[in-house]
């Protein structure tokens, strides 16, 4: 990487269109939408002129909750180019956390499908906005969400109160391309273009904006570990709402005019895109290659041209980084490592990084990025091989948490360093290991989830007293969630109960595995809760003593 690039993601989209116009840009595998980078270009331009019309201007929130199809990337690609700012909405949200996150982010426009897996968007934002039905599309007026303005809906039909998706094009035929360009014109790579929502030991999410500088960049340098050029096809798995795949995916991808092959996570499916689309690579969670090895049609597929893509989310097997390299054939599988607050980035190993620096480590730092190990207690920079907390600063730290000075402030200290809460080590040559986590946070396949979230919520129960929320170890998700509950007097619950309570109102993944009752929890002498007793506790009985004892990188 020789230089930071100074462009917006839409400018960028604009460059890569005159250049290979003619070249795949993107495919979804079910044959219903693929675009050349000319005609993708041609038709965000349309869609982002139709959002002008909606009366979305520069630095208004447009949030998008779907899943991964067409629409979600046009609607980002549309949104940057105007200058608006795309909020994330993980598609495992229920009614409480979409509450939170569409009025703490002032989000002005909701682009939904209809529903996924088990959750009624449709449903929920209709529960949210009582008068949507009786509405106009865009003069909804709801005092609970007083910015949001314009509902669009993704789907066949029409909707009482909601734009359809595909009338934003025909909308933005009004618009002269002049008024566009006007405001094209006015946009600044150092501006937000996204704002990703993460949890933290506040026990609410954050909204980290990120700016169009960040994640082109960031892409860029991801890209280059890969070696990517127009000749690479990347399969997407992983959900565009995550920085795992819209930056460290598309924005990759579009850096380097790789074709994007999206799609929904199913084994089959991704086997099937592999091999028939010809991916030269894939990115996935540890447990999405675990699936596809193990799956009993494995050795019918045939992944000649696979040769790259990225392991992340969650500390990698040894045994599973080897057979993706040996039995899958992706010799040059790469690690990344980062966190939203970075863009999400930090380090990464490369192709040419042996097979044991693959496993062993998370890579060296990229070009125009610091990273240093302190100890937690004194600040004061660790020797090699001497594990502290993994600090962070350069072009890819976020803007902030919006409307959190105070939370920023505590991430990112006065000299810029961000303060990433994972311990880690690193050897005279610069190479990364992460050994641990500050941070009170359970990563179970992928996902990050806060016990702190989970423990808010439930306290709003009327039968319980007080809650602690734990991870215990897995062999499947690396974490399982574990609430330890303490109940009123006279009242009585079941495990059953406590966990549908949790799929009833949060994500499902946030839901607990395991529910212990109990009169008390270990403290310590100064009266401290000692959750890794609890921890301790919880293996022993419930005799997961194997899955403690699991080796990872």
């Amino acid at each position: 990487m020789d230089e930071l690039m100074n462009i917006t993601v839409g400018n960028l989209l604009e460059d890569i269109a005159k250049k290979y116009p003619d070249r795949l840009c993107i495919k979804f595998p079910n044959g219903n939408y693929e675009r050349t980078w000319k005609e993708f270009n041609e038709e965000t331009t349309r869609v982002a002129k139709g959002f002008l019309k909606m009366d979305i201007q520069k630095g208004d929130h447009v949030a998008i909750w779907a899943n991964n199809c067409p629409e979600w990337v046009i609607t980002f690609f549309a949104a940057a180019k105007i200058g608006a700012v795309l909020v994330t909405v993980n598609t495992s949200y229920k009614i409480f956390e979409l509450e939170y996150l569409l009025r703490q982010s002032d989000t002005k426009c909701l682009v939904m499908i209809e529903s996924l897996k088990d959750s009624n968007y449709y449903h929920i934002i209709n529960e949210l906005c009582p008068t949507l039905k009786e509405s106009k599309p865009g003069e909804l007026n709801n005092p609970m969400l007083p910015f949001l303005k314009d509902i669009v809906f993704i789907g066949e039909d029409r909707r009482p109160g909601m734009y359809n998706f595909r009338d934003l094009p025909v909308m933005g035929e009004e618009v002269p391309h002049e008024e566009f360009m006007r405001v094209n014109r006015t946009l600044d790579a150092h501006e937000v273009v996204n704002m990703q929502y993460t949890s933290g030991t506040t026990g609410f999410p954050k909204g980290v904006m990120l700016t169009h500088f960040n994640i082109v960049n960031n892409g860029k340098s991801i890209g280059d570990r890969m070696k990517f050029t127009e000749e690479d096809k990347l399969c997407i798995p992983v959900p565009l709402f995550h920085c795992f795949g819209m930056v460290l995916a598309v924005m990759a991808s579009v850096t380097h005019a790789t074709a994007m092959i999206p799609l929904d996570y199913n084994p089959v499916r991704v086997m099937d895109a592999i091999q028939n689309e010809g991916c030269t690579a894939v990115h996935g969670v540890p447990t999405m290659f675990i699936a596809m090895l193990e799956h009993p049609d494995f050795k019918k597929y045939s992944f000649s041209k696979l040769r790259t893509g990225i392991m992340a989310g969650s500390p990698c097997p040894v045994k599973v980084m080897q057979d993706v390299v040996n039995v899958m054939g992706a010799k040059e599988i790469t690690i990344v490592f980062g966190q939203t607050e970075s863009s999400p980035g930090c380090t990464q190993t490369t192709t040419d990084d042996s097979i044991e620096r693959r496993v062993s480590t998370v890579g060296r730092v990229f070009p125009y990025v610091e990273a240093k190990i302190v100890d937690p207690a004194t600040g004061a920079q660790c020797p090699p091989h001497v594990p502290g907390e993994f600090c962070t600063r350069g072009y890819h730290i976020m803007k902030g948490y919006y409307k959190m000075p105070e939370a920023t402030a505590q991430a990112i200290d006065s000299d810029g360093w961000l303060h990433t809460g994972d311990l880690a080590t690193v050897d005279e040559e610069g190479y990364y290991k992460i050994t641990g986590r500050i941070k009170d946070m359970i990563i179970r396949g992928g996902e990050n989830i806060y016990p702190k979230e989970i423990e808010e919520f439930l306290y709003t129960y009327p039968k319980i007293k007080d809650v602690q929320v734990i991870g215990v170890p897995s062999k499947q998700y690396g974490e399982e969630i574990m609430a330890w509950v303490v109940l009123r007097e006279g009242e009585s619950a079941t495990e059953e109960e406590v966990i549908e309570l949790v799929k009833t109102h949060m994500a499902r993944h946030k839901a607990p595995k395991y529910v212990k009752f109990t009169d008390s929890f270990p403290l310590t002498a100064s009266g401290k809760i000692q959750k890794f007793k609890m921890r301790e506790q919880a293996i022993e009985e419930l005799n997961l003593g194997d899955d403690a004892a699991i080796e990872t990188a």
